[in-house]
């Protein structure tokens, strides 16, 4: 006996698929998380320039090779763009060739993931300032060790905040 699948069967089968990956299992999903650092809309408008606002507030991604930071490699610390929290040391940057800067670590208590739903059928893992709520990139596991994460940042959604200085903010 031969067994077919019919071209509704595959239909009911990714539709049902759909509904489980973007469908919240529950309301709590749904409501917003509170963080240390909040502002409306529009006071996060006059704290970023449009390209930070526009990857930090509405989830956006720059155009890769774009940024100087994909190719900056001084001593330092990357901080968020939108409420100045250390994220990345310099030393756990590297090349990932993809066009945006990447790491293989963040600092401590620096980072919160989620999920990330916005590609059908395709679940990625996205990175945000655990303080401000700010959308950073994503994160795959297709990095180097010793964590084999590659944490794919937009360089609008950070400042980079050198050796030297981070040295002397420390001092005073």
């Amino acid at each position: 006996m031969r067994t077919t699948i019919t071209r509704r069967q595959i239909m009911i089968g990714l539709f049902g698929t759909f509904l489980l990956r973007h469908v919240p299992a529950a309301a709590s999903e749904k409501a917003p998380k509170k963080f240390e650092i909040e502002h409306t809309p529009e006071e996060w408008r006059k704290l970023l320039t449009p390209a930070q606002y526009y990857v930090l507030r509405e989830h956006g991604t720059e155009r890769a090779f774009t940024h100087p930071y994909d190719k900056l490699y001084d001593a330092g610390v990357y901080h968020c763009a939108g409420c100045d929290l250390p994220l990345y040391a310099s030393t756990t940057k590297y090349n990932s060739r993809t066009g945006w800067p990447s790491f293989w670590k963040p600092l401590d208590n620096a980072i919160g993931p989620r999920e990330d739903r916005t590609f059908w059928l395709m679940v990625r893992t996205e990175v945000h300032c655990r303080r401000c709520g700010g959308h950073l990139g994503h994160v795959f596991n297709d990095g180097p060790p010793p964590t084999g994460l590659r944490y794919c940042m937009n360089g609008a959604a950070m400042k980079f905040v050198p050796a030297t200085a981070e040295a002397s903010e420390k001092k005073s």
